[in-house]
């Protein structure tokens, strides 16, 4: 190579050069060498859980905040600290293999773009990008950099989604015609201010200029943005659809294979150009395929309060919505798939009682077996596992992930269509994906990609 990685890294803007994939002589049978970008919070979580793998071993920190490094440390001992991801990236050079990227929604594509460009393997926090543009880049970057990639909605892995995914994909209620999926957060105090707030002082230890990244400039604000009040922050999250949709929406996207929408609706309250919007509905309208029912499948989003039509559900008197989850309404019943919960099958009178996996257990132990009919039993159980084992296995075993971002790009691609439809409450936005247009709405389209700070570009891949 006639560019040093030094230089390379030396600029925010490191995107710009097609790097190729550094060719490792190392076997990573033998164990990973991970760096993380963010700690504390889902950055320790992050750590901990793929550093519980055999096979794997951190060799850098990397936080904008000097604080949260004495947590880490006692888990974790003698872990080399940085401030700059792109100083750990350039001083670690082929001491590492991989990365895990647990930062604010804002900064979770530069580092993981750069990442797959050095030939690194990334897992990276939901939603997998801040912007629709950037989940197209990295989707597209992964594919030709050839690298292990996994989004950070670790509920992919466990068994509640995945008994889910199987019902549907088994015809239990056969071919679906709609899905409902709902979330009751309403945001944070900070949710529908349209100014930004009153500045004040940086913490000790805390490097701002870092922390915006790739932000417009702005001042800090004490107890506004860091930490972890900046979730409803226009530039810097993604609002409760970027939070909780990663989540909700991957067992509808997985059991159905759904791809790119066709159209997206927004029925939203106070949507503006600081903050995310407290209560919306967004419908998009999606292709059909082998597992729905017509040409077109509607899928709805509902928060801050609002609900489907619980009458939907076929629920038994008594019984309510889950506080947040899916129904999928289908041509035999209903599937009611709570958030991070067992799913259960209506009408009863139908499919049987709905037990939960406890007192399924005490039935099969019974030595007088009950003969009443059942929902969902244990053989329709799918055994969960963790996400972040799978991907290290991913790169040590060299196959794919299931939420790589192959899959993880284009469902964040559509969780971010819906914020941008949040800010044209009530018009209908057609999408035509392989241009990334809305063909009627031509000037919604400056909301499928940011303002980059001077210096801190994300170009598309390949580039």
């Amino acid at each position: 190579m006639t560019l040093s990685r030094r230089n390379f890294l030396r600029s925010a803007a490191l995107a710009t050069l097609a790097f190729p994939a550094i060719v490792r002589a190392r076997n990573l049978n033998s164990q990973v060498q991970i760096a993380a970008v963010g700690v504390d919070g889902k950055g320790e979580s992050d750590i901990n859980e793929c550093a519980s793998h055999p096979k794997a071993r951190f060799v850098g920190f990397c936080d904008i905040d000097a604080g949260r490094f004495a947590k880490i440390d006692k888990r974790h001992p003698g872990v080399t600290h940085f401030a700059d991801w792109r100083e750990m990236f350039s001083k670690l050079g082929d001491g590492f293999d991989a990365v895990t990227v647990s930062t604010p929604d804002h900064m979770h594509a530069l580092p993981t773009m750069v990442a797959m460009r050095l030939g690194k393997h990334v897992y990276c926090q939901k939603p997998l990008t801040h912007t629709a543009w950037e989940a197209r880049q990295l989707r597209l970057q992964a594919a030709k950099s050839k690298v292990r990639t996994q989004m950070g909605n670790q509920i992919h892995s466990a068994k509640e989604y995945r008994t889910g995914v199987k019902l549907i994909q088994t015809g239990r209620i056969g071919k679906v015609l709609a899905v409902h999926t709902w979330h009751p957060n309403t945001g944070n105090k900070y949710t529908g201010m349209t100014a930004a707030p009153a500045s004040g002082p940086v913490p000790a230890g805390v490097n701002w200029d870092l922390w915006l990244g790739t932000a417009p400039a702005r001042e800090f604000a004490p107890d506004v943005y860091h930490p972890f009040k900046w979730r409803d922050w226009v530039d810097f999250g993604s609002g409760t659809m970027g939070d909780f949709g990663c989540h909700l929406l991957d067992p509808v996207f997985t059991a159905l294979k759904l791809g790119a929408p066709l159209s997206v609706k927004a029925d939203s309250v106070g949507a503006n150009a600081q903050t995310w919007c407290a209560q919306q509905t967004i419908e998009w309208i999606f292709p059909g395929t082998e597992y729905t029912k017509g040409n077109t499948l509607s899928v709805t989003w509902y928060d801050g309060g609002r609900l489907p039509d619980a009458t939907l559900a076929l629920l038994p008197p008594g019984k309510t919505l889950s506080a947040a989850g899916s129904i999928f309404i289908g041509e035999h019943g209903v599937m009611m798939l709570p958030h991070v919960a067992m799913p259960s099958l209506y009408p009863e009178e139908k499919f049987g009682k709905n037990l939960n996996p406890g007192d399924l257990a005490r039935r099969a132990r019974a030595k007088d077996k009950p003969t009443d009919k059942v929902a969902i039993d244990l053989a329709d159980f799918v055994e969960g596992s963790s996400h972040y084992h799978a991907w290290v296995d991913a790169i040590t075993q060299g196959h794919e992930t299931t939420d790589n971002f192959a899959y993880a790009g284009p469902l964040t691609e559509a969780v971010q269509l819906g914020n941008v439809a949040s800010r044209f409450s009530g018009v209908k936005l057609e999408w035509d994906a392989a241009n990334m247009k809305f063909p009627n709405k031509p000037e919604a389209e400056a909301l499928l990609t940011k303002e980059y700070r001077k210096g801190w570009e994300l170009i598309a891949a390949g580039a």
